[in-house]
C-alpha cells in the first residue's frame, strides 16, 4: 500500500500529467508569464462554471479577501462579523485594514456561522458579514442575505474551502458557493478542491462596477497604465498557474464526486461509534468535503491522533486555537468564555485524509485503525 497522505497531490498530478505539462509548456514557449491569455481564458471558464458575471483572478485567497474589503470602501473602525472558527486569514485582513473584527460562534454540528449568532453580533457600526463556507459546505446564505438586506450590510463570502458546492434555496434554485453575496473570495492553494501549483485566488461578483474597481485595485490601482485611480496592491495570478487551473477546472466535478465517495465510506465505517460525531450535511448545501472532519467527544481526540500517527496515518486539527485566543489579536479584547461552541470544537475536531486519489485499500486501513482504537477503549 502506498503511504497515506492528507492530500495526495503527486498522484493527482500523475493522473493529469500530459494535460498539465502541455499547458505549462505552452506558457513557457509564449513567455507571457504575467497577464497572459490563459488568465483571461481561466476567468471566463470559471465564470461560466460558477454562473457569475465577473471572475477576477488574483495572487492568493488572503489578497482576495483584502481586496474585496478595499473595493467595498470599508473604513477603519467599521465592524466586520465573521466566525471564530476558521483560518486566520479571514480576520487577518480585517485587522490589516484597521477594521474591527466581531467574532461569532459557529454551529456545533455543521461548523458554519449561523444566522442567529450574526443577528446577535450586529451593532450600528457593522458594515459587513463574512460567512466562511467551512470544510466544503455553504452557510445558510438565504437567511444571511435576508439579514444583510434588513441591516444594509455587505456580504463577503469566503469560499476557499467550498469551490463547486451548491447552495440550495428554499424554492429549489441553486447557486454556487461564492456567487450569492455582494462579492465572493476564494483560494487556489494547492490542497484546495480546485488548486494550482503555487499561490492563487479569485473574486466573484455580478456587480460590474465593483468588478472594475477590483480589477484596478489588484493592479496597483490602475485602469489605464500609469494612471492610478485607487490605492492598490500587486496581486495577479500568473499565467502558468492560470494554465494549470484551466486543466484542473475541467476535472473539478469529478474531484468533488471522489471526495463525496470517500466521505460516504468514512460515514458507513464510523456509524454508531460511541465517542465519534460524524460531519453533518445541512439541508441547504451540497458538501464537497474539502476536509472530512469528525468530532471526538470522549476526550480522546489527541490519543486517537497519536495512535493514527503510529500507524502511518496522518490527521490534522483544524483549528486548535480559536481566533479569539490568538496572541496577535489580543488588542481586540475578545471576551474569553464568550465562545463555548468554538472552544468545544477546538478540543474535539480531527480531520482525516481526504483527497481525490485515496484508494479503497487506504480507506479500509484508516477506518480499521479508527474503529479499533474505539473498540480498545471499551
Amino acid at each position: 500500500m502506498k503511504d497515506i497522505q492528507m492530500v495526495d497531490l503527486r498522484s493527482q498530478y500523475e493522473r493529469m500529467k500530459s494535460e498539465i505539462d502541455e499547458s505549462v509548456k505552452r506558457v513557457l514557449e509564449s513567455t507571457a508569464f504575467i497577464k497572459g491569455p490563459d488568465v483571461e481564458a481561466f476567468e471566463n471558464e470559471l465564470g461560466s462554471y460558477m454562473g457569475v458575471r465577473n471572475v477576477i483572478a488574483c495572487g492568493n485567497g488572503t489578497d482576495a479577501l483584502q481586496v474585496a474589503m478595499m473595493a467595498l470602501e470599508l473604513k477603519p473602525g467599521d465592524e466586520v462579523i465573521t466566525t471564530n472558527f476558521t483560518f486566520i486569514a479571514t480576520v487577518e485582513v480585517v485587522a490589516l485594514l484597521g477594521l474591527t473584527p466581531v467574532l461569532a460562534d459557529p454551529c456545533l454540528k455543521c461548523f458554519n456561522l449561523t444566522p442567529a449568532e450574526i443577528e446577535k453580533a450586529i451593532t450600528p457600526q457593522t458594515r459587513a458579514i463574512v460567512p466562511v463556507h467551512l470544510f466544503g459546505q455553504c452557510c445558510n446564505m438565504e437567511a444571511i442575505m435576508a439579514i444583510a438586506q434588513r441591516h444594509n450590510l455587505y456580504v463577503i463570502e469566503d469560499t476557499a474551502q467550498a469551490t463547486g458546492a451548491d447552495f440550495i434555496f428554499s424554492d429549489g434554485r441553486r447557486a454556487k458557493a461564492g456567487t450569492i453575496g455582494t462579492i465572493g473570495c476564494t483560494s487556489f492553494f494547492p490542497s484546495k478542491n480546485l488548486g494550482c501549483f503555487g499561490d492563487g485566488g479569485a473574486l466573484y461578483t455580478n456587480d460590474d462596477e465593483l468588478a472594475a474597481r477590483v480589477r484596478s485595485i489588484i493592479n496597483h490601482g490602475m485602469r489605464v497604465r500609469y494612471y492610478h485611480d485607487h490605492v492598490g496592491v500587486n496581486s495577479r495570478l500568473d499565467t502558468i498557474q492560470a494554465a494549470i487551473l484551466r486543466v484542473k477546472l475541467r476535472h473539478l466535478d469529478s474531484f468533488n464526486r471522489a471526495r463525496r465517495k470517500a466521505a460516504e465510506s468514512y460515514n458507513r465505517a464510523f456509524q454508531g461509534i460511541d465517542g465519534l460525531v460524524l460531519p453533518e450535511s445541512s439541508g441547504w448545501s451540497t458538501h464537497i468535503f474539502h476536509q472530512y472532519t469528525l468530532r471526538v467527544t470522549n476526550g480522546k481526540r489527541d490519543a486517537l491522533q497519536t495512535a493514527l500517527r503510529s500507524s502511518g496515518i496522518p490527521s490534522m486539527i483544524y483549528y486548535p486555537v480559536p481566533l479569539s485566543r490568538q496572541k496577535a489579536y489580543e488588542s481586540f479584547n475578545f471576551r474569553h468564555g464568550s465562545f463555548p461552541v468554538t472552544e468545544q470544537l477546538s478540543r474535539e475536531v480531527l480531520s482525516l485524509p481526504m483527497h481525490t486519489e485515496i484508494t479503497d485499500e487506504q480507506m479500509n486501513f484508516i477506518t480499521e485503525n479508527v474503529t479499533n482504537f474505539f473498540r480498545n477503549q471499551e
